[in-house]
């Protein structure tokens, strides 16, 4: 009995040739396509120049691998000035997977065309001669005819389109004309063909060959599976109208990929890679803007409700997708228990660091507990949370690309911190957020104060989420430098009258009780590890297994 499962992915690839006018009608007829994932093309006018120089004298120049499919992608549509046709309607599309670079330099040489470069200068391609004067272990095929025999010199255009005519031209070299036009009207252009395998296969091909190179991004597929010229819908485009718009709300690091989680779970209540490469292109188009409203709609709700107010502070970009999952089924705004239990998964989810991995599965699994909460129903936790004062301690080393950190800042961020110098409130900015030692950080008791006056604490005690305030700018680092709390707080008092209100902003309680003037440490950290806890009982539904 045949075994069919194999078959399911099994594409084997099937040897062939074109030759020049079949290569050439092929892509003037649109039937031969460059997909957009496909890098531009590169080669100079002198590499295409030996390239041509290789086919003349008969040296094999590596195959050109299609994808023969029925799937329509976006791709090159234009060559220079050439605007080439789409691919008759019934025709399966030709793909080239690999010899791009190759293909292209054929076509414009042998059409003449006109390019222009990366930097904007125009190459002329008609502008590639043959010397027919040349030996046969000399270079054949030229762009530079500097000392070469005028009367020797013929374009590629003009030989591989010659007709008898062109013999009274270059009476002296009829021989070479015949020869050179034949080697390459003859030429066996070898191919490659996998036909009919899925979009995946084709890109992990392409993928495999470019081993070099990046591998594709799913993003990068999608983009070229989802073009669609008619409805006017290009996801590039798209995604970048999107960032723009999130740009004005400092949302703008927000990652393709995310975007692209938001619309599988709300189609299919899945975003593995598997699940994406495999929506249907249809489908994609009709629900984008449904989705990428939801998806705003769950910034804006994380920047209001929860007060993140930019992308950089999210412990995880993956947070939107279940929340715009949530805004995709349900158009206002969580009230109630949805908005107590939606609360609580969001920290669950921070405080257990649950998409530091394997977070595409782990997001499809979370799309039944958005679905519990729709229903007003307690979803069900595998995994406690420890928010312990202790377990704070411990795990509280302060990483700006730790999920565990990221989730306190924004807690601090939530209290709208104020400026220790005059209770303005402080800015912050994606662009101070990327580092430790960004604008935004202070440490409280300052490093070099610790290290003059208190050696016995461990750097990973002083540089610790619970020495760190959020500031705006350089102000208060030029007046605290490597100076005592004590010293600093009593100036900051004299300029700030609101400054005991001020600290409370940064979850620092009265200084007169929690070791701020008599610069005590251990307990300035106890206490202000205190209200971290605090605030997290506030936002999580506490549980048996919970640790608090």
């Amino acid at each position: 009995m045949e075994d069919t499962k194999t078959h399911e992915y099994i594409y084997q690839p099937k040897p062939g040739f074109l030759l020049y006018n079949n290569l050439i009608a092929n892509i003037e007829q649109g039937k031969i396509k460059i997909p957009q994932f496909q890098r531009k093309f590169v080669w100079d006018i002198s590499a295409t120049a030996s390239l041509i120089d290789s086919i003349l004298k008969g040296y094999p120049i590596g195959s050109f691998i299609i994808w023969k499919t029925n799937e329509r992608l976006r791709y090159v549509r234009n060559i220079g000035d050439m605007e080439l046709p789409e691919t008759p309607s019934g025709e399966m599309v030709q793909y080239v997977l690999d010899g791009q670079q190759r293909m292209t330099s054929l076509f414009v040489a042998l059409k003449g065309a006109v390019l222009k470069n990366e930097s904007g200068a125009t190459v002329d391609y008609s502008k590639i001669y043959v010397d027919l004067s040349a030996k046969s272990d000399e270079q054949i095929v030229i762009t530079d005819t500097t000392d070469r025999k005028s009367d020797a010199l013929i374009s590629v255009v003009q030989l591989i389109n010659s007709n008898h005519k062109i013999y009274a031209k270059y009476p002296n070299y009829g021989d070479e004309i015949d020869k050179y036009r034949d080697s390459l009207r003859t030429y066996q252009f070898s191919t490659i063909e996998v036909e009919e395998a899925p979009i995946d296969i084709a890109t992990e091909i392409f993928t495999r060959i470019n081993v070099g190179g990046q591998a594709l991004t799913v993003f990068e597929i999608m983009v070229a599976k989802t073009y669609d010229e008619e409805q006017k819908f290009d996801l590039a485009e798209r995604y970048d109208q999107l960032i723009e718009r999130l740009s004005g709300v400092n949302y703008e690091t927000v990652s393709s990929s995310t975007v692209l989680q938001s619309v599988a779970v709300c189609i299919e209540k899945d975003c593995t890679k598997k699940k994406i490469l495999k929506l249907d292109k249809d489908t994609f188009i009709k629900v984008w803007d449904k989705v990428i409203s939801s998806f705003e709609s769950a910034v804006d709700y994380f920047r209001t409700f929860y007060r993140i107010p930019v992308s950089q502070l999210l412990p995880y970009d993956s947070l939107l997708v279940p929340f715009t999952y949530y805004f995709y089924n349900h158009k206002d705004k969580p009230l109630g228990d949805q908005q107590i239990l939606l609360q609580d998964y969001f920290w669950r989810c921070v405080i257990t660091q649950r998409f530091s991995s394997a977070s595409e599965s782990k997001l499809t699994q979370d799309i039944s507990k958005i679905d519990d909460i729709l229903l007003n129903k307690k979803p069900e936790y595998d995994e406690g949370v420890d928010i312990s004062v202790d377990n704070l301690k411990s795990k509280g080393y302060f990483s700006v690309g730790s999920a565990y950190i990221k989730g306190l800042l924004c807690i601090l961020a939530y209290q709208q911190p104020k400026s220790f110098s005059d209770n303005s409130l402080v800015t912050i900015n994606n662009s101070w957020l990327k580092m430790a030692t960004s604008k935004n950080y202070h440490h409280f008791f300052p490093k070099a104060y610790m290290r003059k006056s208190l050696p016995e604490i461990p750097d990973w005690l002083v540089n610790h989420i619970a020495n760190i305030t959020i500031v705006d700018d350089f102000l208060n680092k030029r007046s605290i430098r490597d100076r005592a709390p004590s010293k600093y707080i009593a100036e900051f008092q004299k300029s700030n009258p609101n400054l005991n209100t001020t600290l409370n902003t940064h979850l620092i309680s009265d200084p007169n009780t929690v070791g701020v003037f008599n610069n005590d440490y251990n307990l300035f950290m106890k206490k202000r590890l205190e209200r971290f806890n605090e605030e997290l009982k506030n936002r999580i539904v506490l549980r048996e297994f919970d640790k608090v």
